[in-house]
This record gives C-alpha cells, sequence and structure tokens, in this order.
C-alpha cells in the first residue's frame, strides 16, 4: 500500500505542475510532444486583458486585469502577466503571472499567488500558498519548483510550515483498469 501511495504522489506532483513539464525535454530529444498545458506547441495561445503594454527598452510585454491565457486545454488566469523577452533572439525568456493566480488543464488545478516560467533553466516556480489538486488528490505548500529536464519536484512549507498531501487511494474498479 506504501509504495502505492508513494507512486501516486510521485505521479500526482509531476503531471500537476503544468507548463512546459515533458514537453520541453521531448522537443529537445526531436520527439512531438504534446505536454500538459502551455508547452512548445506551435497551437497559437490566446491572451486577454483589461489592458496591454509593451516596453521594447525593458523587452516586456504586460497584460493587466482578468488576464485569461488559453492553449489548446489549459487555462491560465491571473490579475496580471508579464512576458519577458530576447529580442536580438527573438524569444521568451520569462512569464511571471501574478495575482490570484489559477491554471487549469483537464481535472489538473493549480492555484498560487504568483508562478514564474524560466524558459532558459526549464524551471517552473510556484509560489505563496501553492496547491496542485489532480482529481481528489491534493499537494499544498507555499512553493513549489519543478524542473522540467530533471522531471523532479520540490514542494517547500514555508517558515516554520510544512507541506500537507492528501492521496485518495484508486476504488476497486479503478485498480482492476
Amino acid at each position: 500500500m506504501r509504495s502505492l501511495q508513494r507512486k501516486t504522489l510521485l505521479l500526482l506532483i509531476c503531471w500537476s505542475v503544468f507548463f512546459l513539464p515533458h514537453a520541453l525535454a521531448q522537443e529537445r530529444k526531436g520527439g512531438i510532444a504534446k505536454g500538459l498545458g502551455f508547452t512548445t506547441s506551435r497551437s497559437p495561445i490566446e491572451i486577454t486583458s483589461d489592458t496591454v503594454e509593451g516596453d521594447q527598452k525593458q523587452n516586456r510585454i504586460t497584460f493587466k486585469g482578468n488576464v485569461v491565457a488559453k492553449q489548446e486545454e489549459a487555462t491560465l488566469y491571473a490579475n496580471m502577466v508579464v512576458v519577458y523577452y530576447d529580442a536580438e533572439m527573438k524569444k521568451m525568456k520569462e512569464i511571471v503571472a501574478t495575482g490570484n493566480v489559477k491554471i487549469v488543464q483537464l481535472d489538473r488545478r493549480a492555484t498560487c499567488q504568483k508562478a514564474i516560467f524560466l524558459q532558459n533553466e526549464n524551471k517552473i516556480v510556484l509560489e505563496g500558498e501553492a496547491t496542485l489538486r489532480e482529481g481528489e488528490n491534493v499537494v499544498r505548500g507555499e512553493r513549489v519548483i519543478y524542473l522540467v529536464d530533471e522531471e523532479r519536484s520540490i514542494v517547500e512549507g514555508g517558515k516554520g510550515g510544512r507541506v500537507s498531501t492528501t492521496i485518495i487511494p484508486p476504488s476497486r474498479e479503478e485498480r482492476k483498469k
């Protein structure tokens, strides 16, 4: 039973962090990867917000107010999203979503106060009451770090806090599948 719980927890952590998880590693290997959420997919990302501000001197685009970004089955909600880009290389360097961040993809959901997507490091950081859910399974911590290339997650409890995990074992019918 402990082995099943460990496997479920590892699966939950690895698959609940949505952005770029497996896709970047697969792209480097030359494979076609759909991944979860806002991946390296060539599918368009639709972003709506109350305002958009481009700053060419700072190489950033800021989306403010009721930001909703959608790509395929994944949706990001936040109060503000700032995209930092490398003008010479013509590619994104970093995406920072702040304020009531919610990421939804099928039955997977993540909430936090700040989400940082570091393209060059292939790292995703969720900060501020980070909660990851897949179905009824839940992981809560102050900070979640996902290292894409290593396919490894770290959940931190914060100052004096602890990480909380709730795992709902599969029913007998689900185990038979």
